[in-house]
């Protein structure tokens, strides 16, 4: 088993601090060590007190741990003194491991959460020896000196820290504005943003689960690129999974990448039997010449294999539906597209079903009082993919994700009409709507 150590401050209402850090290496299946720096008293409204352990007892631990262990990652988060970032440093020389330093100033909750000459000590003693760097806004404008306000200043104030001696710089731009959350990761000369979509909620804990994340990856033997896009990925599922704990702000949940997996044997349960059932009501008439399919996606989905669908679509067999093939993750790159430009706008809009493009079936969406919009593939740009841009359109042009999103093709594309819903039972009920309005005989 990978080991990894956290040298943080404990939180007492569990959700930010050593406390989330073990929770993210537990997630990646890597054993935590911990360091206790300071003791503080809060919850998900305040921080009440901080109480610094005495540097001779950080420096007690750490020998602890390092005459025992042998650690293929460490991360520090809320060093708070100047004191504490020496005796830190100092220890840490000779450890072969990726350091990965979480520069913690503040807490989300407000309060600072260091004292003078802090900021000071770890640009001149811990941030020359560490593997990656990972500054919010305020703390990048701190280290570097650079008034973050866009990307390109982002970018710089990445440069500038470059300066300080870290191998890498990942300056997490949440703050910013726009449809995305990205970060810049800046590091062998080249510069690099890493987005997921944007959530305009305020969780505790994010960073310090975000910084453990990456220290876990490495640990495991991730590059620094992969290990920072998977830790993306990660965090996105751990905001979107939060937890109201207290009367304040939600926790970040790091765990829940392993109660996402362990729902996809259900998801691919949930798929098989909505095939049957779409196998009983599906009008022939709506199939499209290609077949049809079903994409399903885990919570918080980012990548093609997180949606499942099924291998060999649903087709028309004489005047019935067939289902060909067996639910599996990864079997549609099609639908799939259509299920992530969905949910990167609304994460509970995590299905969608193909169906074909006619007049008579646009107007039996519409009779089935089923919301509508479309996009033209003549505005389509250059360079992107057809699905991800046209799903992306609508929804943004409309303000929100509707049951139905249609086009009327182009050249060498065929039109299409995309059902959208929250899982395959509201997918199907929509289209028992659909098939109900149909005339007969």
């Amino acid at each position: 088993m990978a080991n990894a150590l956290t040298i943080a401050g404990s939180d007492s209402v569990g959700g930010a601090g050593l406390q989330a850090d073990l929770k993210a290496f537990e997630a990646l299946g890597v054993h935590g060590c911990s360091v206790v720096t300071c003791v503080t008293s809060q919850n998900t409204k305040r921080v009440s007190s901080i109480f610094p352990i005495p540097p001779a007892e950080v420096a007690n631990q750490l020998l602890s741990v390092l005459e025992d262990v042998k650690l293929d990652a460490v991360k520090t988060g809320m060093l708070y003194s100047a004191d504490i970032v020496k005796t830190v440093s100092m220890h840490l020389r000779g450890v072969r491991a990726p350091i990965v330093v979480d520069p913690v100033m503040a807490a989300t909750t407000g309060g600072e959460l260091h004292v003078e000459g802090f900021a000071e000590a770890l640009m001149s003693k811990l941030l020359p020896m560490a593997a990656l760097v990972t500054p919010n806004i305020p703390e990048a404008e701190r280290l570097s000196g650079v008034k973050v306000k866009d990307e390109r200043s982002a970018k710089r104030a990445a440069r500038e820290i470059m300066e300080l001696g870290p191998d890498a710089v990942l300056v997490k731009g949440g703050h910013l504005k726009g449809p995305d959350a990205a970060d810049f990761l800046c590091w062998d000369g080249r510069i690099i943003k890493v987005t997921s979509p944007r959530l305009d909620v305020e969780v505790h804990g994010t960073g310090c689960a975000f910084a453990s994340l990456i220290a876990g990856n490495l640990a495991l033997g991730l590059e620094l690129e992969d290990a920072v896009r998977t830790s993306k990925s990660m965090i996105f599922k751990a905001v979107l999974a939060r937890e109201k704990v207290g009367l304040g702000v939600p926790c970040a949940n790091p765990l829940a990448v392993l109660r996402i997996e362990a729902q996809k044997a259900a998801m691919l349960q949930e798929l098989e039997e909505a095939a049957s059932r779409l196998e009983q009501v599906m009008d022939p008439a709506l199939i499209p010449e290609v077949g049809t399919n079903m994409g399903y996606a885990v919570l918080g989905a980012l990548e093609p294999d997180e949606v499942a669908a099924f291998d060999g679509r649903v087709v028309r067999c004489g005047t019935k539906a067939r289902r060909i093939g067996c639910a599996r993750f990864g079997a549609s790159k099609h639908v799939a597209r259509i299920v992530l430009a969905a949910s990167s706008r609304d994460p509970e809009a995590r299905c969608a079903l193909n169906i074909k493009y006619s007049e008579d079936n646009l107007a039996l969406c519409r009779r089935a009082k089923l919301s509508v919009t479309s996009f033209d593939r003549a505005r389509e740009p250059k360079g992107v993919s057809s699905m991800t841009w046209g799903v992306l359109d609508a929804i943004d042009r409309r303000g929100g994700v509707p049951d139905i999103i249609f086009d009327r093709g182009g050249v060498g594309k065929e039109p299409m009409i995309r059902l959208l819903g929250g899982s395959p039972q509201e997918v199907l009920f929509k289209l028992e709507r659909i098939v109900a309005g149909r005339p007969r005989g």
